[in-house]
């Protein structure tokens, strides 16, 4: 089983056990055969890193997944995707060094929050929210990286506080249904670094 580290779920084992299965079921959808990935969510991007770095360091495969919390210079992600360099963007946004027995393809960007993902797929967010949902409030650009994350917050947060049974979108009570609900083959569609992601994780596991 390999170990896939990843930035979010705050503090709280409750939430950790509800984003574990979240991204168990996104990833099961996406064709990766259920156990063959253990995602381990780590609270802060830090210590996702760290616990990265002490499993490469321990001799385990493992990969990491963390927002890129701005955008990706394209000089990083040009030619094949296994060739893109997204340690050189943590490098200069957060100063992390590659571990020296770590590659390329064992770090991924969510690019730039996990949010940015749930655009990809505007008719789950409408089935989700149901009655009062409006979808013309989301971002209407099509590559979903290059929404800001205070836009993405801010579109969805719009687009469902008129709904008739749920609340307006807030990042812990929704983010994990959502995450659990959509279909990773929109996202793939609409984010190159999500494309990337899954590829390499069905060439590898």
């Amino acid at each position: 089983m390999v170990g896939l580290y990843i930035e979010g779920g705050g503090d709280s084992k409750d939430l950790h056990i509800e984003y574990r299965r979240a991204f168990s079921a996104f990833l099961e959808k996406a064709g990766l055969r259920g156990g063959a990935i253990r995602p381990r969510p780590c609270g802060s991007r830090n210590k996702a890193y760290d616990r990265f770095c002490t499993a490469i360091e321990q001799g385990q495969k493992a990969f990491l997944l963390v927002d890129s919390e701005s955008p990706v210079d394209a000089a990083l992600a040009s030619g094949q995707p296994e060739n893109w360099q997204p340690w050189e963007h943590l490098h200069r946004c957060d100063g992390w060094t590659k571990p020296s027995s770590s590659f390329d393809t064992d770090c991924h960007l969510m690019v730039q929050i996990m949010e940015s993902w749930f655009l990809a797929d505007k008719e789950t967010l409408s089935v989700f929210f149901g009655q009062g949902f409006q979808k013309t409030a989301l971002p209407a650009q099509k590559a979903v990286e290059t929404v800001g994350k205070e836009e993405v917050f801010r579109g969805l947060e719009q687009a469902s506080r008129k709904c008739k049974t749920k609340a307006p979108y807030k990042k812990g009570p929704h983010s994990f249904k959502i995450l659990a609900l959509i279909d990773p083959q929109k996202v793939c569609n609409v984010s190159p670094w999500a494309k990337r992601f899954i590829s390499i994780l069905l060439e590898h596991c």
